[in-house]
């Protein structure tokens, strides 16, 4: 669905297409993000996740799709148009000169987090077509999205006074990282709600009954919040029919930065029942670059051996270590 915005781009008022590269960008982005968010989860953001396929089913994990591309889509529109390059639009000025706390006043350029808004529901909501509980609850997710750019924002001040003594500041609200808009988003997601709603009327599929049940359901949600109708599938075991390729294959790391890296290999294998098999895999990169003047720069190709962890079937690394411990008593 995602990959043919542009397509369907084509079809809207002429005055869309001028934002039409934004929407594209924006939407790349946010499928970016959601790889770099899931890449030690089982569930790792495929591409067939942002296909009609991997879209069709509701799931916890497509709630954070749609959050993070209407995200991604409202953000880069109002970067864009605080940098001028958006024709009939600029910063937020609207509170320039009043008081915003003790000691401050607004001033600067804030970012337009409003026409990237209203720009971004034009595009993306306009994707939803349907009328069945689906559409309601993507529409949702849509919104919680750019609730997201909005909570994430940041006040940025300058001091102004004698040697800038701070006697006075002026503040304007600044779009944060895209980072710290995915990791607020995927905070999102692990406390996502699936709605209690009246199985029997969603069964009804599209139909005013069924979106009248989850329009009922909403109400008691706040805009903020991610919302899923299905369970998620086994993502540890490949099924080829909803897109999903499973564990076995995946790099997993036995160090990093913090627990979620280092946990990953009894995550992603142990936890799937699958064993680890460590690997050393030989790469070429390069290395000793220079700079020459001017302005030219010169690297060397270096090889080296990088060790690797990879999830396999349990009873090939079995066999895989019968043959190492067979090599190693044959020498």
């Amino acid at each position: 669905m995602f990959h043919t915005w542009i397509i369907n781009l084509l079809l809207t008022p002429s005055a869309f297409l001028t934002y039409a590269v934004s929407v594209h960008v924006g939407t790349r982005s946010g499928l970016d993000e959601c790889r770099h968010q899931f890449a030690l989860d089982k569930w790792n953001c495929p591409d067939s996740a942002t296909q009609l396929r991997g879209l069709r089913r509701a799931t916890r994990e497509t709630s954070f799709v749609h959050a993070i591309s209407a995200a991604g889509v409202m953000y880069t529109l109002t970067r864009n148009c605080s940098l001028g390059d958006l024709d009939n639009c600029g910063c937020d000025v609207s509170r320039n000169g009043q008081t915003g706390g003790r000691g401050w006043l607004w001033g600067g350029c804030s970012d337009n987090v409003e026409f990237g808004e209203s720009i971004s529901k034009q595009y993306v909501d306009a994707q939803e077509t349907g009328q069945d509980s689906r559409a309601a609850v993507n529409l949702h997710n849509n919104e919680a999205g750019r609730r997201a750019v909005k909570a994430t924002m940041k006040r940025v001040c300058r001091c102004h006074g004698m040697s800038e003594s701070c006697s006075v500041k002026t503040c304007w609200m600044q779009l944060s990282d895209f980072r710290d808009i995915g990791n607020y988003l995927k905070n999102k997601h692990k406390q996502a709600q699936k709605l209690d709603t009246d199985q029997t009327r969603l069964r009804a599929g599209n139909s005013a009954d069924s979106r009248g049940s989850i329009l009922d359901a909403l109400r008691s949600i706040a805009p903020t919040e991610l919302i899923y109708l299905e369970d998620s599938p086994d993502y540890c075991r490949r099924n080829s029919s909803v897109g999903l390729h499973g564990t076995e294959g995946r790099e997993c790391l036995t160090r990093g930065p913090g627990p979620w890296e280092t946990k990953s290999c009894r995550r992603l294998c142990h936890d799937c029942g699958l064993g680890v098999e460590e690997r050393r895999v030989h790469e070429v990169t390069s290395c000793n670059c220079k700079f020459h003047w001017c302005c030219r720069v010169h690297c060397d190709r270096c090889a080296h051996v990088v060790l690797k962890h990879v999830c396999v079937r349990r009873d090939v690394h079995e066999a895989n270590g019968s043959r190492r411990r067979h090599r190693g008593h044959r020498t």
